[in-house]
């Protein structure tokens, strides 16, 4: 079975993780409701993390184990009548999918369990959606010089990248389903990076533009200190 992740983690103020360890530590001293408000933002920086003034929640759910995380709440919305992914930089031909033309390319499904970096992991996931080679010839192929691809969340402004290998690895996909349903808002509706051999900040949420690039830029938690290569397991400190 693949591993793999979903979910940010809190933000370090200087460039220094918030590791699993803390993570679990601060669930230790009582913290198990997952609440995240300035009382624990102040307990974060005595610990040596911080969590951002914007990351103002992380919500267990009621079934699952899963938690949602957000940068910049509340979540984006989705209206599917209005809805396009744009797919732009270094291709052929730049296109705008709607929903209808994105799910109408070949789909791909699979399993695959979901860790994140703080240290909790849902196993069995149920993944239905699109693999990026296919997105990147809906757009005509890539030109010469294509190294990379900027995953651009709705969510401003989070954005993440990834190589076009790691794109291309037999589990890799833009996600449309979650456990034979439409993803729900809170998974990262309409669409979502799924890297199942990566820890969960790699799983870009609400994405709304795919562009091809020349050279790996650093996305939103890279720059607060968190490797740009997230293997789970081998990245991070962990």
């Amino acid at each position: 079975m693949m591993s793999g992740v979903d979910a940010a983690r809190p933000e370090p103020p200087a460039g220094r993780p918030l590791g699993r360890r803390a993570f679990l530590g601060l669930v230790g001293l009582g913290l198990s409701s997952l609440v995240w408000g300035e009382p624990l933002v102040r307990l974060l920086d005595r610990a040596g993390g911080a969590l951002p003034d914007s990351l103002s929640a992380v919500i267990p759910s009621p079934a699952g184990g899963w938690r949602i995380y957000a940068v910049n709440p509340p979540y984006p919305t989705f209206d599917p009548a209005t809805w396009r992914l744009r797919v732009d930089g270094l291709v052929r031909e730049p296109v705008e999918l709607t929903a209808a033309q994105l799910r109408a390319l070949p789909r791909a499904d699979q399993v695959s369990d979901f860790h994140c970096v703080t240290g909790w992991s849902v196993s069995d996931v149920r993944w239905g959606g699109v693999r990026f080679d296919a997105l990147l010839d809906a757009a005509g192929g890539v030109r010469p010089g294509a190294r990379a691809i900027d995953f651009v969340s709705a969510e401003e402004p989070y954005v993440d990248t990834l190589t076009l290998e790691q794109v291309r690895a037999p589990d890799a996909m833009l996600a449309y389903d979650m456990d034979g349903a439409p993803l729900t808002r809170e998974h990262g509706a309409p669409v979502r990076v799924v890297m199942p051999r990566m820890y969960g900040y790699k799983g870009v949420k609400w994405v709304a533009r795919l562009h091809v690039t020349d050279r790996v830029e650093p996305g939103y938690w890279e720059r607060r200190g968190y490797d740009a290569d997230a293997w789970v397991g081998r990245s991070n400190g962990i």
